[in-house]
């Protein structure tokens, strides 16, 4: 399988980099038991992320600033935000974070401690090649708990495959058809970084993530880094 980022992505993002990281041979199933350990990770990522959000103005700190001018540079859907802007609400608001999954409980607690937007596919339920680009329009998409499609709006900038969207916004929502579950045995993640600074922030982050994820499941995946020099990558 491909993974390929489109020359429409780089247009409106030059210095963008697109970290991924591909994980094969998890049992990502819950042990409850294991709940006090994601917790504490979970915990430790909303404490670091604190540091990112230090003007009680939550819209005024730089990460929601670049992320929200990030969005105004494509079309979205009305009031769809990063996905690192939702975590960071919450940790604003003192709200707790609660374990879901092993692989979405570290991705959540590595997106709070470096404040870069991370996201996860199930590998083996994307069909064909992996994209990000510009949607035509139309592409199917049912959020986690829908009833009826969503398709994505024309110009929008999302990841799909031959089935329809993957992920709407660049990184707002992912389709319930492709998300990461207990039965997740192949997944690939992924950070998205539209800046230098981002960029540096979300390589660190991608190692955090590669070392919990081979401490826990035993499993080393491999790491790219995307650029417009390097836009693809084979699975």
């Amino acid at each position: 399988m491909k993974v390929t980022v489109e020359n429409e992505f780089w247009a409106l993002f030059p210095e963008a980099q697109i970290s991924v990281l591909v994980v094969k041979g998890l049992d990502n199933s819950v042990d409850e038991s294991k709940d006090p350990y994601f917790k504490s990770l979970l915990d430790k990522g909303a404490k670091r992320a604190a540091d990112f959000i230090p003007d009680e103005n939550f819209t005024q700190n730089d990460v929601i600033q670049e992320w929200r001018q990030a969005f105004s540079q494509f079309k979205t859907k009305k009031g769809a935000r990063s996905s690192i802007e939702a975590l960071l609400k919450r940790v604003s608001q003192g709200r707790e974070f609660n374990p879901i999954n092993p692989l979405v409980d570290i991705y959540n607690s590595v997106s709070l401690s470096y404040a870069v937007p991370c996201g996860g596919e199930d590998l083996d339920k994307i069909v064909g090649g992996l994209y990000l680009g510009k949607a035509k329009g139309g592409e199917a998409f049912f959020p986690l708990g829908a009833e009826t499609d969503a398709p994505a709006l024309p110009e929008e900038i999302i990841y799909y495959d031959e089935e329809g969207a993957v992920c709407r916004c660049l990184n707002w929502r992912e389709a319930q058809r492709t998300m990461l579950t207990e039965e997740t045995k192949d997944a690939i993640l992924v950070i998205e970084a539209i800046n230098g600074e981002q960029a540096a922030r979300a390589q660190a982050a991608m190692t955090e993530l590669q070392t919990l994820i081979e401490e826990y499941f035993g499993v080393k995946g491999d790491i790219t880094h995307l650029t417009a020099e390097n836009p693809s990558l084979e699975v």
